[in-house]
């Protein structure tokens, strides 16, 4: 074990970034009492429960601004620049999501497995998607977890409100069959989201990962601090390079991993010298190794909302859950094509998060499985720079077909009663009775995203050009370098993809624990 001298290391193990991913690596990689794990986060460390912002605590919204990094996206090529939240805080965006707890569907894992990343299949995440989970509805089945650090829950029927209540019939009546289970591996159909809350109290991994871990002299956990970039010898990782309190450190690790998310992870890994030669040496970085894979195959999914006006506006109320219910199905011309099976959502949005939209509600469309990519990338080599996030949604054809199907759904549902019947006024679209034309031209223009952004550090053999890590994490140019989050997958899972980001965070941090030898420890 390292003996970290307090001023700069070293440590064993350096986890940048808290969130979905990295807080669970820290956490399995430190119940090695011998091992010394050092995890950073740029955003602040609320150790009490009790002293946790109220914007952490309420999973009944989004947090979109006390906690978040101020990134903007460009989702379309027409739509200008808007937000694009990510949690800036010990827990990143599990922290102030929407506590959706989705798998992605077995075909998705095997999916990976065909790349070359066979460690991946759904036999082998399955154990680890258990261990994670304490499944208070299905915990006795044989695909689910009943001990695991984050509890999930199903509304019941008594809970859901007026509209999720009314969704539901609306969709039996379309024909659509109840689904208890939404991470039922065979599953589909209209019932209520799996969700990582009790009442309000979002089950991020600060509080499910990090609250029984923070006793452990084997962690240290430091909010506040920035990291700058990675410091190589050679081509061998050895020290973090840091901002804390206005001060630059250096902290040393024999090993090193980066858990920034899909959009902060490219932009570390090219500060510190990982990338596309030619896009690093514009900036003045210095090259470590060309990596043409940093911050390309940004994978997400579009999504697409009707909006209507509540004939009540209190059952739009901001004071209820947004979230309680989905429809997961598959889209007609997705029929011959097993791999895309529950290809596309329709979720209720129960009130409008944008500004003067009271009393407004939404019917998401949501595509699942896109072939659209798009990138991450910086414009400078400031370590506070924004990166560069271009969407590139509803250009391939094959994603516009199914996204203008999944839309017609989605008005389908708004005049079906009884969930009609709280509606006044359909805002959008305007025009009551859209072409298919006319609705691919609207998603081409206005198609954003899922906020489920992956892909960007990709894993896959050596042998593929655009893989950056294998599969067990580990940077391919540079040793002692790993990237644990959901940056590394390679496509992105039919669900929403904080569960699956927990998962590789189980993985890795499990890997790194029982088989430190393979990481150079």
């Amino acid at each position: 074990m390292a003996s970290p001298d307090g001023n700069g290391g070293p440590y064993d193990v350096i986890v940048v970034g808290a969130g979905s991913a990295g807080a669970v690596v820290a956490a399995r990689a430190s119940e090695d009492p011998g091992r010394s794990v050092l995890l950073l986060d740029a955003g602040p460390d609320y150790p009490q429960l009790a002293a946790t912002p109220y914007d952490l605590v309420n999973a009944y919204r989004n947090s979109v601004t006390d906690h978040d990094w101020g990134h903007e996206y460009r989702p379309t090529a027409e739509f200008p620049l808007t937000p694009f939240p990510r949690g800036r805080v010990t827990g990143g965006s599990s922290a102030v999501n929407t506590a959706i707890a989705l798998r992605g569907l077995p075909e998705d894992y095997d999916g990976w497995a065909d790349l070359g990343n066979d460690e991946w299949a759904w036999e082998r995440v399955l154990p680890a998607f258990n261990r994670l989970e304490r499944d208070l509805d299905f915990g006795d089945a044989a695909y689910h977890g009943d001990a695991g650090p984050i509890t999930i829950r199903r509304h019941p029927w008594e809970e859901l409100t007026e509209t999720h209540q009314a969704f539901i019939e609306a969709s039996r009546a379309l024909g659509y069959p109840d689904q208890a289970d939404q991470n039922d591996p065979d599953g589909w159909g209209t019932g209520p989201q799996p969700m990582n809350k009790l009442g309000r109290l979002r089950v991020s991994t600060a509080i499910g990962y990090l609250g029984p871990a923070r006793a452990r002299p084997s962690l240290r956990i430091e909010g506040e601090t920035h990291l700058r970039r990675v410091l190589f010898e050679g081509r061998r990782a050895v020290a973090v390079e840091v901002e804390q309190g206005g001060e630059v450190r250096r902290i040393a690790g024999s090993l090193i991993v980066i858990s920034g998310g899909a959009i902060q992870t490219p932009p570390i890994l090219r500060r510190s010298g990982l990338g596309p030669r030619r896009d690093l040496e514009g900036l003045g970085i210095e090259v470590v190794a060309d990596v043409p894979g940093v911050g390309a195959n940004l994978c997400d999914h579009p999504m697409a909302t009707v909006q209507v006006r509540a004939k009540d506006p209190s059952v739009a109320s901001e004071e209820l859950p947004i979230i309680q219910t989905i429809t997961r199905y598959t889209a007609p011309s997705s029929a011959a094509y097993p791999e895309h099976r529950n290809d596309l959502q329709i979720e209720l949005l129960t009130f409008s998060q944008r500004e003067g939209m009271a009393g407004v509600f939404s019917i998401a469309a949501v595509l699942e499985q896109s072939y659209g990519r798009g990138s991450v990338r910086l414009e400078s080599a400031d370590p506070h720079a924004q990166p560069v996030i271009a969407q590139q949604f509803c250009e391939d054809d094959r994603d516009t077909l199914r996204l203008v199907a999944n839309y017609r759904d989605c008005l389908a549902f708004a005049r079906t009663a009884p969930l009609s019947d709280y509606i006044a006024e359909v805002l959008v679209p305007e025009s009551g009775e859209p072409s298919d034309e006319e609705l691919a031209s609207m998603l081409r223009r206005t198609a954003r995203s899922g906020y489920h952004p992956c892909g960007t550090a990709k894993m896959g053999p050596a042998e593929d050009a655009e893989a950056v890590v294998d599969q067990y994490g580990r940077v391919h140019a540079v040793d002692g370098l790993v990237v644990a989050d959901a940056s590394i997958m390679p496509e992105v899972p039919r669900a929403n993809t904080n569960l699956t980001s927990i998962m590789i965070g189980e993985r890795i941090g499990e890997w790194i624990r029982t088989r430190s030898g393979d990481y150079g420890l």
